[in-house]
C-alpha cells in the first residue's frame, strides 16, 4: 500500500498536522509527530528489528528527515511505555539534539534514562502520571492510564485549538491486571463526551477476534510447569515484561527454586523495576548467575533473553552450543512471548536447535504461557463506542492489521470518509472537527550495523543475500591495449561454490575471445571492458551452474 509520494502543502494557521513516522506497515519503529502553529511534539521513537533478509542490520530507525532540520522547533519527546518499539530509537534522535524534553511516566523514563547512559547522554525529563496535564509549547497533554505488558504505560490525548487527538499507544482492557492497574475508561468516556477528532488506535491484534486472554491466567501455567519440571528451567521472554518475570519469581519461590537473571538488558531492567517497585522480588529468591552453578539442578530457574530467536540472545547461544549453559536431556525450556512477524523461523530454529539438544520446549503453540499486550477486536470495539470519535486513524501494525482496525471503526460507526488507512510519511492535517490526507513524505528504513547508521543501503543489503545465498567470484585479466589480446589470466577465483575452481576452464576461452571481439569494435575503456567479462561469466554460470553470483571482474591493460 505503498502510497503516491506527494509534498504536503504549507500548514495553515489553526492546523494541527500529524506524521506517522514509523508503526504503520510494520511491528516497531513507532514513532508520530505533531506539528502546531510552527512547533513540533513527538510521541514514541522506537525502534525495528531485523528480519532474515536485512543480513548485518543490528537496529531499523524511523526516518527521522521529517524533523531533523527543524530540531529547534521539537518541544518534547512523549514516550507512551518503556518497551523497545517505542524508546528503542531515542538515543539517536538526540544525538541530533540532547536537551530535546523526554516526557514519560516513571519506569518507561527510568528504562530510557539506561539506555540513554550507554550512549554517554544525559536527558533533560518530565515525569507524568495518569491524570496529569502538562503544557508543552502549543500543546496540552493529558495523560490517560492504559493497560499494556509492561506496567506504567500511558496514552496521551493531545490537544489544540485545532481538535483532540487521543493516541493509546499500546494498551489493552485486561479486567484483573497483575498490578491491579486499569485502563482508564472512564477518561475515555470523558474524552468522547468532550468531543475526540482523530482516534490514533493501536492496531496489533486488530484482526484478533474476541477479547485478549487475562495476564493472570499465565502464573498457574508457568507454576505447573516449574512443579513439574525434573532438572533446570529456562524461561526466555522480552527483557522489560515485569509481568512475566514477577510471574516467574512467584512460581519459583512456591516450589523452592532460586531464580538466575541471564543477558545484560534483562539484568539492567529488572534491577530498575525492582529499585522502583514495580517488581517485587520474594526473599531470598534471586541469585547471581556466578553462583546459580552451585544450586541442584532441580532447584534454579534462569530467566533469559532471546525469545524471538535473536542471534546474539541467550537462548539462541544455548541452543547453538555457544553458552557456558548446556542444556540438555530433562531441562525445560519456556519461551513466554508472541511471536513477532517475521521472526517466526528464527525462533523455530531455536525450538528445533533445543529439542534436538533434549530439552522439552514450551511455548505459546502448546501451552498457555503468553497473553498479548495488545487489544483485541471486542476490545477495540469497546473503544470506538465509547469514545465516538469524529475521525480515525489505525497505527502501530502490519497493513492486515491496519485494514482490520478501520474495518472495526465504521462497523461502529465511523464513516469509510473519516477513517485514513495511511503509511509512514502520510501526511494529515485536522481542522475543524475534519482530518484529511494532504501528503505523503518519501520515508524509508534507517538501518543500524555497527556503529555505522544510516550510511547502509538497501542496494548493500542486496548485495550481502547475493553474496550469502549465490557466492562471489572474481576475474583478473591483463589484455595487450591495442588488440585486446589476453596476456595473463583469466584468474578466476570463486567462493561460496560447491565445484572445484576447475569447472571454469570452459569459460576462460569465451572471456578471451568476448574481449578480443569487443576491442576490434573499438571499446578501449576497462570499464567497458570489465562488464563485457561479467555478462560473458555471468551468462555461463547462470547457464552451466543455475547461479546468479556477485561477480567482481578487474581488467588491467598492458
Amino acid at each position: 500500500m505503498k502510497s503516491t509520494i506527494v509534498d504536503p502543502p504549507a500548514l495553515q494557521p489553526g492546523t494541527l498536522r500529524i506524521v506517522p513516522v514509523g508503526g504503520l506497515g510494520e511491528i516497531g519503529r513507532n514513532m508520530t509527530v505533531f506539528e502546531y502553529e510552527g512547533k513540533l511534539l513527538i510521541v514514541d521513537c522506537g525502534v525495528l528489528f531485523p528480519e532474515e533478509n536485512q543480513p548485518g542490520v543490528d537496529l531499523i530507525l524511523p526516518d527521522f528527515s521529517v524533523v531533523r532540520d527543524r530540531l529547534d522547533d521539537v518541544v518534547g519527546i512523549v514516550l507512551t511505555h518503556g518497551h523497545e518499539d517505542h524508546i528503542g530509537a531515542v538515543p539517536y534522535l538526540l544525538k541530533l539534539r540532547e536537551d530535546i524534553p523526554i516526557i514519560g511516566s516513571p519506569l518507561t523514563l527510568a528504562l530510557t534514562e539506561a539506555k540513554l547512559k550507554e550512549h554517554r547522554i544525559t536527558p533533560y525529563t518530565l515525569d507524568v502520571r495518569e491524570g496529569q496535564t502538562e503544557q508543552l509549547g502549543p500543546f496540552e497533554c493529558e495523560f490517560v492510564a492504559v493497560n499494556h505488558s509492561i506496567p506504567d504505560a500511558l496514552a496521551v490525548a493531545i490537544k489544540t485549538p485545532a481538535g483532540v487527538v487521543l493516541h493509546t499507544g499500546d494498551f489493552k482492557m485486561d479486567q484483573l491486571p497483575l498490578d491491579g492497574r486499569l485502563t482508564d475508561l472512564r477518561s475515555f468516556a470523558r474524552l468522547g463526551e468532550e468531543g475526540v477528532d482523530l482516534f490514533l488506535v493501536d492496531s496489533t491484534n486488530a484482526d484478533v477476534p474476541g477479547f485478549t486472554p487475562l495476564e493472570k491466567d499465565i502464573g498457574p501455567v508457568l507454576e505447573s510447569i516449574i512443579e513439574r519440571a525434573p532438572r533446570r528451567v529456562i524461561v526466555a521472554s522480552f527483557s522489560s515484561h515485569v509481568h512475566r518475570v514477577q510471574q516467574v519469581l512467584d512460581a519459583a519461590h512456591a516450589h523452592g527454586r532460586r531464580v538466575a537473571l541471564l543477558g545484560r538488558s534483562m539484568v539492567r531492567n529488572m534491577t530498575i523495576a525492582a529499585d522502583l517497585g514495580y517488581l517485587k522480588v520474594p526473599e531470598g529468591v534471586l541469585i547471581d548467575f556466578k553462583k546459580a552453578g552451585d544450586v541442584p539442578d532441580d532447584r534454579i530457574v534462569y530467566m533469559s533473553t532471546g525469545s524471538q530467536g535473536e542471534p546474539m540472545a541467550v537462548l539462541s547461544r544455548m541452543a547453538n552450543l555457544e553458552h557456558q549453559i548446556e542444556v540438555g536431556e530433562g531441562d525445560t525450556v519456556i519461551l513466554a512471548s508472541s511471536l513477532i512477524p517475521g521472526n517466526e523461523n528464527a525462533v523455530y530454529r531455536v525450538i528445533n536447535g533445543l529439542t534436538k539438544l533434549g530439552a522439552t520446549v514450551v511455548h505459546k503453540g502448546n501451552a498457555k504461557v503468553h497473553v498479548s499486550g495488545h487489544a483485541a477486536a471486542g476490545e477495540l470495539l469497546y473503544c470506538y463506542n465509547i469514545l465516538k470519535p469524529k475521525n480515525v486513524m489505525p497505527v502501530h501494525g502490519e497493513y492486515r492489521h491496519l485494514f482490520a482496525n478501520a474495518a472495526l471503526a465504521v462497523a461502529t460507526g465511523v464513516p469509510e470518509s473519516h477513517t485514513i488507512l495511511g503509511d509512514d510519511g502520510t501526511v494529515v492535517d485536522l481542522r475543524d472537527g475534519v482530518a484529511k490526507v494532504v501528503g505523503q513524505y518519501d520515508l524509508g528504513f534507517v538501518y543500524v550495523d555497527g556503529s555505522s547508521v544510516g550510511e547502509i543501503t538497501d542496494a548493500d543489503l542486496k548485495d550481502r543475500r547475493i553474496l550469502g545465498e549465490e557466492g562471489f567470484i572474481s576475474i583478473i585479466v591483463v589484455v595487450e591495449a591495442q588488440t585486446g589480446r589476453v596476456i595473463v589470466g583469466p584468474e578466476i577465483h570463486a567462493k561460496g561454490f560447491a565445484e572445484d575452481e576447475s569447472v571454469f576452464d570452459g569459460v576462460k576461452p569465451k572471456i578471451a575471445a568476448a574481449l578480443s571481439e569487443a576491442v576490434e569494435n573499438g571499446t578501449r575503456d576497462t570499464y567497458a571492458l570489465q562488464q563485457v567479462v561479467r555478462r560473458t561469466i555471468g551468462r555461463w554460470v547462470n547457464t552451466k551452474l543455475r547461479r546468479r553470483p556477485m561477480i567482481v571482474p578487474l581488467v588491467i591493460e598492458a
